[in-house]
């Protein structure tokens, strides 16, 4: 059954194309638009699995493929923080993760035949001290313009994590955990898509 399954994903980020890749994955790449917004005393876990369905929903693609949707989003405190507007809001972001602790949550919703499946991972995450200075130099390095919480783990902005605990992968926008174990209750083993590779 497994190689009639064909693989989308839901969205333009490469950095979830990478993680894919990385499974050993064959996928199409089907950007979505998605309006980004908490809905009224929404907790964030339930924002995410919403987001991630929503853009799952969203790709135009045959019935009988399979479609991944993912939404990643910053907690702290009570506050979820999503991609910044500007200049000033991330330096506002990364100063309130200034030596703190926050909660990084991404939903993953798996669309097909079948339905939809869903799964939330969730990592918590400690920041060293940031200075304004820093702050503002991070913000010219381009990096945090459309990232959740205005960071990004896997590149300039790992130099403020301290510690992590839970998924790497979930903090960078696809947990491997959860998507590998959606994938394969829905028919892809990536395991055995390794051993397809090697003939």
């Amino acid at each position: 059954m497994a190689p009639q399954l064909s693989l989308c994903l839901a969205s333009s980020s490469p950095r979830r194309q990478e993680i894919l890749e990385a499974l050993g994955l064959e996928f199409s790449v089907k950007p979505v638009e998605v309006h980004e917004e908490r809905l009224a005393r929404e907790a964030p876990e339930q924002m995410v699995l919403r987001l991630a369905v929503a853009k799952a929903n969203a790709a135009d693609v045959e019935a009988s493929c399979l479609v991944i949707g993912s939404d990643t989003v910053v907690v702290l405190g009570d506050e979820v923080l999503c991609k910044p507007r500007g200049r000033d809001e991330a330096v506002s972001m990364l100063l309130g993760l200034s030596g703190r602790r926050h909660r990084v949550l991404t939903g993953v919703a798996l669309r097909g035949p079948a339905g939809v499946q869903t799964a939330v991972s969730a990592t918590d995450v400690h920041f060293r001290e940031i200075s304004r200075d820093e702050a503002l130099a991070y913000w010219h390095s381009g990096e945090p313009r459309d990232k959740a919480g205005a960071y990004a783990i896997q590149g300039l902005g790992g130099a403020f994590v301290e510690s992590i605990k839970g998924s790497y992968s979930g903090v960078v926008g696809l947990p491997v955990f959860e998507t590998a174990r959606l994938l394969q209750d829905a028919g892809i083993d990536v395991f055995k898509t390794q051993k397809d590779h090697d003939g």
